[in-house]
């Protein structure tokens, strides 16, 4: 499998410069080649490319094919599923209850539905028969939320009480109608599919240049992770930072710096790369990949968040899981 890795990126490279490159790799052998591809990651004019043809109205999207947004405003639940062109379609949409509350929930207890960007994590279909025949778990509250200081917990999207008379509206839950939720488990696969809650819908269409921008800077950034350029790599954090574990920015920069001292060879590689503007916000998106980091000290491969700030076309992270 490395063999072939190996020989596409000969290949693609050599489709670049065959004369330099060849030499390059008779002088210096494999190392530079990686070394240029990665750098290639960073180009704005490759992601530019990458996005022409894709449906990026939720944003730079490779690991989900369903899409659930919440508009609290009209009080409306609705899936989207992405089809053979890998365009995202109006799926259903159902009538939903939110939070008795207005405005984002920041604590437990508040009656507010969170605005935000959340997974499903997983279903319950044994439960209070006031939640209806199943519910649907969500990851509130998430990254961005705690960093924010919001607390709670038990944001679920659900059934309406079978034996129950209920009111129209929820504790903070999305409630829709119990033909509703079964006719949903049937249309989505849980890993899959991305839960997005507005305060109203957006009628503005997601920039593809600022998508191009951001993922660019997020390469930029893996590119002086992997070379071992601590000052670049650290710039791109905000002094804002705080670590999902509330490490903060001054204890991070110094945590970091001590690893860099080892120089270590790394293998980084990002996919399911998601980049997602951050609901009623005009300058927060939500970067997630499944992170494979492999170096002489340390092995990981899972989730990994990023939480950033865009403005001037650069990237800051304000926290990340």
């Amino acid at each position: 499998m490395q063999n072939k890795f190996y020989i596409l990126l000969f290949l693609l490279v050599s489709s670049l410069n065959a004369n330099n490159t060849l030499t390059d790799y008779r002088i210096n052998g494999i190392y530079n080649l990686q070394k240029h591809m990665d750098n290639e990651l960073t180009k704005i004019e490759y992601w530019n490319l990458q996005l022409k043809n894709l449906d990026t109205r939720f944003g730079y999207i490779e690991s989900y094919s369903n899409i659930l947004t919440c508009d609290k405003s009209s009080s409306t639940l609705t899936l989207y599923t992405k089809d053979n062109n890998q365009s995202y379609k109006l799926q259903k949409q159902y009538n939903a209850y939110t939070g008795k509350a207005e405005g984002d929930k920041r604590k437990e207890g508040d009656l507010k539905t969170p605005i935000g960007i959340y997974d499903i994590t997983k279903k319950i279909s044994k439960l209070d028969s006031f939640y209806g025949p199943l519910a649907f778990v969500t990851s509130y509250p998430n990254a961005y939320d705690k960093y924010r200081g919001k607390n709670g917990s038990g944001i679920w999207i659900h059934g309406l009480p079978t034996e129950q008379e209920r009111d129209e509206y929820t504790k903070g839950c999305i409630a829709i109608d119990n033909p509703s939720i079964e006719c949903l488990d049937r249309n989505i696969e849980i890993d899959k599919t991305l839960l997005i809650i507005k305060k109203e819908e957006s009628k503005e269409a997601i920039n593809k240049e600022v998508l191009s921008s951001i993922l660019s800077e997020l390469y930029s950034w893996r590119y002086s992770w992997i070379y071992n350029d601590v000052e670049s790599y650290l710039a791109y954090y905000s002094p804002e930072f705080i670590r999902y574990d509330g490490m903060s920015y001054k204890r991070f920069l110094k945590y970091k710096t001590r690893i860099f001292k080892k120089d270590e060879k790394k293998e980084i590689i990002f996919n399911n790369v998601n980049v997602l503007p951050y609901p009623n916000s005009s300058d927060i998106y939500k970067i997630s990949f499944k992170e494979q980091y492999k170096s002489k000290s340390f092995e990981f491969i899972g989730d990994k968040v990023l939480i950033v700030k865009f403005n001037d076309k650069k990237i800051k992270i304000i926290t990340e899981k």
